[in-house]
């Protein structure tokens, strides 16, 4: 692009961190997430995976990354296999709150495990569909972000009062996949609640995952179903294809553009380097603004 041309949506870099096939290494991805701050790019998306192949875990490189580079915001891929929904929550929680609201999780659709599928309130249906298990999990995710509400929390040194137990709602959740009681033990973030994504690389029942998402990651989004003031879409595009780069940054009909990388680090640097840079006085603060999300208090369904 120009330096006269202004983009009208958010650009996100996809990065797979670990040492396997298509991944950066760790001090590659610093100087990759350095130059993506000081281009104007608005966050990182750190996926779990590579052609079958674990990155690092996204949640540790994306707390790291964040002490560190500050400006930008973060995508975390998590699966549901392997997680318990309590204590995803709470970890993914307690990121947003240390980066003042800018993070996002990218929840993957997934199978039962040992951890989950013991303690599961229908043990028969515990190994149904996937795209059902993700809705509940998303479910629970969106309760518990919701069952500690910052006003609650007091801190009334003379009264004794540490939080208003009022306004702390435990979730109760007791569905086919998952018993949580929560509430969980910490207040909301600055954003209000972590954004939560879907991706339509989870194709089975997408239908029912993208009606439950606050934005979803497609390369097609005629998909997604529901109109854009309800929920964000990001197209996916290589960063190695400019022309559809530039069509997309001043695109009125998505939300965002996730740039995945396809050559060397050198020259993804080089490519993110050469989009239009936005003031640092006009950048969002939360990763909701940044989306284009409604308000904490619109979105919480």
């Amino acid at each position: 692009m120009s330096s006269g041309e202004e983009k009208n949506v958010s650009t996100i870099l996809e990065l797979a961190v670990g040492e396997g096939p298509g991944q950066v290494s760790l001090p590659d991805t610093e100087r990759l997430v350095a130059a993506a701050q000081s281009s104007g790019i608005d966050a990182i998306r750190l996926v779990d995976r590579t052609a079958g192949t674990p990155t690092l875990d996204p949640s540790v490189v994306g707390a790291y990354l964040a002490g560190e580079y500050r400006q930008i915001s973060y995508l975390i891929d998590v699966a549901t296999t392997h997680n318990a929904p309590y204590n995803l929550a709470r970890r993914v929680l307690s990121i947003d709150r240390a980066t003042g609201g800018r993070l996002g999780l990218t929840l993957r659709t997934g199978v039962g495990d040992e951890v989950s599928n013991p303690a599961a309130p229908d043990p028969d249906g515990a190994e149904a569909d996937s795209a059902s298990r993700w809705a509940e999990y998303a479910q629970i995710l969106v309760a518990l972000w919701n069952s500690f509400p910052a006003e609650a929390l007091r801190g009334d040194q003379a009264a004794g009062i540490v939080a208003d137990d009022t306004l702390i709602r435990p979730i109760g959740h007791d569905g086919t996949y998952y018993r949580v009681a929560g509430p969980l033990d910490g207040p909301s973030s600055p954003q209000g609640r972590p954004v939560l994504l879907a991706d339509d690389s989870d194709a089975e029942a997408w239908d029912r995952i993208a009606g439950v998402a606050d934005a979803v990651i497609v390369d097609h989004a005629a998909r997604v179903g529901r109109p854009p003031r309800e929920v964000a879409v990001l197209s996916r595009i290589g960063i190695d294809d400019p022309d559809t780069v530039r069509r997309a940054l001043v695109s009125s009909t998505i939300s965002g553009v996730v740039l995945v990388p396809h050559g060397s680090v050198d020259d993804t640097i080089t490519a993110v380097g050469n989009l239009v840079r936005r003031p640092d006085s006009t950048a969002p603060q939360h990763l909701r603004d940044t989306l284009g999300l409604p308000a904490f208090e619109e979105s919480v369904r």
